[in-house]
């Protein structure tokens, strides 16, 4: 039984704000370590070790994480910024059985846009909209004004005492002299 490192594919997820990346283990393997390297320079910033006894997790970072389950190995990469932007290369090392394998499985860009630009461009259509409705109100306040004082110059100007009907108000007669 060799051990096989076929082309395996790498799942990339975005999920509840943090990027996973999944690995199936390698098969016909009874000790390997996965690690996820940062950067050009390959810095790396966490690891996983399974053997047969123990796994050993390690990560260099505040921000990345490992998950492992009997048929794969998680990096769950948390809380990312700008300043995290750049690409992450994933290696596996096979211990046993021999031969000693090395090899880097794949190499993801990983883009990072800031939460404040999210932000600030919600508040700024929130700010529009906002506007928007206020000027729809100061409209409406306007139309009923006007509409409002067109009708008080009508009613008033039914009651006024000088209007047509007041000739043909009720007058008493008056009094004939008596000689």
């Amino acid at each position: 039984d060799q051990p096989l490192v076929s082309d395996p594919q790498v799942m990339v997820e975005f999920e509840n704000g943090n990027f996973n990346f999944t690995f199936p283990n390698p098969k016909n393997v009874s000790e390997f370590s996965m690690t996820l390297f940062k950067g050009s320079e390959k810095k790396e910033i966490c690891a996983l070790h399974l053997s047969k006894e123990r796994v050993i997790s390690k990560s260099n970072v505040t921000y990345c994480q490992t998950q492992n389950s009997s048929n794969s190995t998680t990096f769950i990469l948390k809380n990312l910024e700008r300043k995290h932007i750049d690409i992450y290369t994933y290696c596996l090392e096979i211990f046993l059985p021999p031969p000693y394998i090395y090899c880097c499985l794949k190499e993801t860009y990983l883009y990072i846009q800031d939460k404040e630009d999210c932000f600030s461009l919600g508040l700024v259509s929130w700010i529009i909209i906002g506007l928007i409705i206020f000027a729809i109100s100061c409209v409406c306040c306007v139309v009923a004004c006007c509409l409002r004082n067109k009708n008080q110059k009508c009613d008033s100007n039914s009651h006024e005492y000088n209007s047509e009907y007041m000739p043909m108000a009720a007058v008493n007669a008056a009094k004939k002299p008596r000689i």
